[in-house]
């Protein structure tokens, strides 16, 4: 099981771009603590508090990080976890001007599923409506997407993100260059225009989308 946890964590680091100085820091320890423990196996197990942080950083389980197995947690733990869906929309498109931001009624997810999904604390998380076209074929026009605003600021990666620019809420496409960190926005409809080249300090991260729902037609 340790073993594991070692190579699931340098695996994701290897897909992720990700190096082992900043997950170390990222736990609040030293810069040579994820190298000692997926090298040298110090700790011989990751201590639960970091364990943690890397599973919602990852979005994997914990168990994938040598926590207990899924099937060892009671099912009486699980039930509906209710999330918050926000009245803002966030556009696909020019851009819509949040007029309120009240919480209206909730989704609920299922716990179990929604522990596999994300390790971010359901506080964190809040449903809103795409608008506009841009993020096709990827995104359309009246979708619901789960938002992590806990996924923001220094742990910003390539994925998309509900982006704040002026008073408008936009969902972008973010690719970091893997030396410079300079940030391409970018739209996955090829008929709207890249913003090329933008600093990570230009970027107002609202949250990662890490879901999505819709109709089918």
């Amino acid at each position: 099981m340790d073993n594991d946890a070692r190579y699931t964590l340098e695996r994701l680091c290897q897909e992720r771009g990700e190096d082992f100085a900043s997950l170390s820091r990222l736990v609040g320890r030293n810069p040579a603590y994820i190298q000692q423990f997926i090298r040298r196996g110090t700790p011989r197990r990751l201590g639960e508090s970091e364990r943690r942080t890397l599973a919602r950083y990852f979005a994997i389980p914990e168990s994938r990080l040598g926590g207990p197995p899924e099937e060892e947690i009671s099912s009486d733990r699980f039930g509906l976890v209710p999330i918050t869906r926000s009245s803002v929309r966030a556009s696909a498109g020019p851009g819509a001007i949040p007029a309120e931001e009240r919480d209206k009624p909730f989704f609920a997810f299922d716990e179990r599923w929604l522990r596999q999904l994300t390790g971010a604390s359901p506080d964190n998380l809040t449903v809103i409506r795409v608008e506009g076209d841009s993020m096709e074929p990827t995104l359309h026009d009246g979708d619901d997407i789960l938002v992590d605003r806990s996924d923001a600021g220094s742990r910003m990666r390539d994925g998309i993100y509900v982006l704040r620019i002026d008073e408008a809420l936009v969902v972008k496409r973010l690719a970091l260059h893997p030396v410079t960190r300079r940030v391409t926005v970018q739209s996955d409809n090829p008929a709207y225009a890249d913003w090329p080249d933008c600093s990570p300090d230009e970027i107002h991260c609202i949250g990662r989308v890490i879901w999505t729902g819709r109709r089918v037609a």
